[in-house]
């Protein structure tokens, strides 16, 4: 396995950790309530993917 000889600088490290970056969540709307959901997941709102409704998909006032 390969070892490094010489300590690497602070700007080569952060410069390598500089493209390490959190991605935002893609979202698409509801085709019945328009509301933001996230692609290929029951809309938390209404319950529904793909024509189908799934109640354990919809949110609750309180969390148990």
């Amino acid at each position: 396995m390969a070892v490094p000889k010489r300590k690497m600088s602070r700007s080569n490290t952060r410069s390598r950790r500089a493209n390490w970056k959190a991605s935002a969540v893609a979202t698409t709307t509801c085709p019945q309530c328009k509301a933001p959901t996230q692609p290929h997941t029951a809309c938390p709102s209404c319950g529904s993917y793909k024509g189908r409704h799934y109640g354990a998909a919809e949110r609750t006032d309180h969390q148990g």
